[in-house]
């Protein structure tokens, strides 16, 4: 739960101006305490899933065919007719066709960044990031994403659960390793928001969440004298430093948390149905833990940009990528649906871009911030539909043109804020609304 921070040694001006960011940071709190907490009224969602595609999955291929096109566009994949009449979709997505009334898709959304990093932070964000790379990792001065917003919401209006608000399974965001994806921790609002990052493979055999393990040497009476020691010398609630010690004596503690992030007590039929990778298992977990009370949950389909198609774009989504995609994300839809839990929990399909029209010389195609798809199910959203339309071929919007933050606005008034009206407060110390975008009024 520390946050990431890429710079170990600081110079004079990088340490003023971390005091700074941390004044900041404390001043934020303050106001953040000191404002009203509004109804929720006409919510329709409860909690969110997200699940990101790292690397740009490509929008032609999967969610807006254009079989018109020349075929060094359209590719050598068909569209297939879904559930509702008038709406194709890719050959490669067979369950998710039959699905289709559970779900809408919004295929002309667009922004201007085409690194992978800073084309994260505008999808998670709903705002560019200060410049255009992927050479980039997170800080203090980050606006936050809106699962980090929705797990600052839940905390302000009292959530108490013992698991964290916003829980990102099972990496985060990045461009490798070396370049996390800024945005997605607590950025301006303090390490108090960041996620709780699971950092291991929910479909390992022996899948353990090491964090919430004590060592073998420290027994629960031992761990519970330090946590008493530490409340006389940290004085808990003066900081950013003792609410993350407080937190993690609370998640090493907590039976309740322990059960959430047990996948061996699902029935392994359905663990099979999920499908017995990461992505599969990392989906059936965060049904888990929406199930549990948490309030956001970002499933990464990576391992980092794994969706960066630039070569053999159709082998490689036909063997590798879509798959245990589509598997998990089909099996998702079904296991909310069943346990009464889709219309309170609203799902949001996004990567980072799209890729582009034209496939280059090595059968693949290159990074397309202009145009690409997202798709939003449950929570209120209304299914079978189609958002926008664009060109002859995907790549640009011909009408109703949708930003990342018309996506957020409308995550957020399902939720059942008031996007605009609510505020936080920006990196630069002056009240922002939670999303600059406007709901789509179609969705919901």
């Amino acid at each position: 739960m520390k946050p990431i921070e890429p710079d170990q040694h600081l110079g004079r001006r990088s340490f003023l101006q971390v005091v700074g960011l941390s004044a900041l940071s404390m001043f934020c709190a303050a106001w953040q305490r000191a404002q009203a907490i509004t109804p929720r009224r006409n919510a329709k969602a409860r909690s969110v899933i997200l699940i990101f595609n790292a690397g740009a999955p490509s929008h032609l291929d999967l969610w807006d065919p254009k079989p018109d096109a020349p075929s060094d566009v359209r590719g050598p994949l068909q569209p297939i007719a879904t559930a509702t009449p008038g709406i194709y979709i890719g050959e490669l997505l067979p369950r998710l066709a039959r699905q289709s009334s559970l779900y809408s898709i919004v295929r002309t959304v667009h922004h201007r960044h085409g690194s992978h990093n800073s084309g994260m932070y505008w999808s998670i964000v709903g705002r560019p990031y200060r410049i255009d790379s992927t050479l980039i990792n997170p800080s203090r001065s980050d606006y936050p994403s809106f699962g980090t917003l929705i797990g600052w919401l839940a905390r302000r209006d009292g959530y108490t659960g013992a698991l964290p608000p916003y829980v990102i399974t099972p990496f985060p965001h990045c461009d490798s390793m070396a370049y996390i994806t800024p945005g997605q921790f607590g950025g301006c609002l303090g390490a108090t928001y960041d996620p709780f990052v699971l950092q291991a493979d929910p479909n390992a055999a022996d899948f353990r969440v090491r964090t919430l393990l004590p060592t073998p040497q420290v027994d629960a009476a031992r761990l519970q004298g330090r946590k008493n020691l530490f409340d006389q010398l940290g004085k808990p609630g003066t900081g950013d430093f003792a609410s993350n010690h407080r937190r993690g004596f609370e998640l090493v503690q907590s039976a309740e948390v322990r059960r959430a992030f047990d996948l061996s007590s699902e029935p392994s039929a359905l663990r099979e149905r999920y499908g017995r990778h990461s992505w599969g298992q990392s989906h059936l977990l965060a049904r888990r833990l929406i199930e549990a009370g948490v309030r956001f949950v970002s499933t990464v389909n990576g391992p980092s940009i794994s969706w960066d198609t630039h070569e053999d774009n159709f082998k490689r989504l036909k063997t590798r990528l879509v798959p245990p995609m589509e598997q998990a994300f089909s099996t998702l839809l079904d296991d909310l649906q069943q346990r009464g839990l889709l219309d309170s929990t609203l799902v949001v399909w996004m990567g980072d871009f799209g890729r582009t029209p034209r496939i280059n010389a090595k059968a693949g195609r290159d990074h397309w911030p202009q145009c690409y798809s997202m798709v939003l199910a449950g929570g209120g959203i209304r299914g079978g539909q189609v958002i926008g339309t664009s060109d002859r071929q995907a790549a640009y919007p011909k009408d109703f043109p949708v930003t990342p933050a018309d996506i957020h606005a409308t995550v957020f008034q399902a939720l059942g804020y008031d996007p605009h009206a609510e505020t936080y407060l920006s990196p630069e110390g002056r009240p922002f609304p939670l999303s600059e975008g406007t709901p789509i009024r179609q969705l919901l």
